[in-house]
């Protein structure tokens, strides 16, 4: 058990590294983690899927004075009240059916760290109540138990709803929402951090690279132009699933437009100018490559008609 928490200390400072960017907006946002780091103050983190938001949480746990002692994290949206219920507060042996043994709950686990609540605008209206009572009163008490037990942790929260909407249409409590959103980071989408970009795909291409052990140094100038032409609706969990991809099927030293495959997305930003345009041609003239030519086939891949695309083939002067 010693060398579990060993190794999750140690893997809990080497995470935040991995908060990659130098664009403007993550500048402030590095900044606001610095500042609320030195704090104990409540964050709420927000921001849409796959911006990174349990990366921040552990940096800012890393800054802090509770960096020695664990940051544990449950996502609140993966469980059913019930489970959610055992794996914040635990259990003792009996408490239900299938309670073979005592069992510390997260909160416990917590103690003297970091508490981070992941998809917080998910649990329901009792565990809501539930958690602002523990928040306030630093006590709680195992399923099934009769002693209060106290902790002292920080927590951290994130969610990608809109909780004030959530609390005027009543599935989330005001007093509640107020004591997690004592202090508040917003991450930006990565379409809003385009210079990111190259960053961040350039960090997951050595980070697989090494762990598959493949020389691959580079994109091509194609493969990265084709990255910030798109707007990464998953984010950086999209941009990591893409670059690993590609590296499994990467021949040479480079990352070629060819290795790469997401989904296209007539919506797509530009960086500027008309770069979307060279995107979208590109994209489709390796679709019809990968379907030697087959519109049907190829419209089908590209979710458009037929006819779209016969347009955009004249449109782009496309060889078939």
């Amino acid at each position: 058990t010693e060398n579990i928490q060993l190794r999750q200390q140690i893997e809990e400072l080497m995470l935040p590294d991995e908060v990659v960017g130098e664009s403007p907006p993550m500048k402030k946002v590095m900044e606001m983690v610095n500042t609320v780091a030195k704090t104990d103050s409540t964050v709420m983190i927000l921001g849409e899927s796959g911006t990174g938001k349990e990366l921040i949480a552990r940096a800012i746990h890393s800054r802090s004075l509770r960096r020695y002692f664990p940051i544990i994290t449950i996502n609140c949206g993966a469980y059913t009240e019930g489970l959610l219920e055992s794996e914040l507060f635990g259990h003792e042996k009996g408490s239900f059916t299938g309670a073979m043994y005592r069992r510390k709950g997260k909160l416990e686990m917590a103690d003297k760290g970091t508490l981070f609540l992941d998809e917080v605008g998910n649990i329901s209206e009792k565990m809501q109540m539930d958690l602002l009572r523990v928040i306030e009163t630093k006590k709680f008490t195992r399923l099934g138990g009769d002693k209060n037990i106290d902790v002292d942790f920080r927590v951290i929260c994130a969610t990608n709803k809109d909780l004030e909407q959530a609390i005027r249409n009543g599935s989330f409590r005001e007093d509640l929402y107020y004591r997690l959103n004592v202090f508040t980071i917003v991450l930006p989408p990565l379409r809003e951090r385009r210079s990111d970009i190259p960053l961040i795909a350039k960090y997951f291409l050595n980070k697989y690279a090494q762990s598959m052990n493949k020389n691959v140094t580079d994109f091509s100038p194609q493969a990265l132009k084709m990255f910030t032409g798109y707007d990464w609706p998953g984010n950086i969990r999209e941009v990591r699933n893409v670059v690993e991809r590609a590296m499994v099927i990467a021949k040479g030293n480079q990352i070629q437009i060819d290795d790469l495959s997401f989904p296209f997305l007539a919506s797509s930003a530009s960086a500027g100018g008309d770069s979307l345009d060279d995107v979208e041609r590109m994209h489709i003239e390796k679709i019809l490559g990968q379907t030697k030519g087959n519109i049907a086939q190829a419209a089908d891949i590209l979710k458009i008609s037929r006819l779209t695309l016969y347009n955009k083939i004249e449109k782009y002067q496309i060889k078939r």
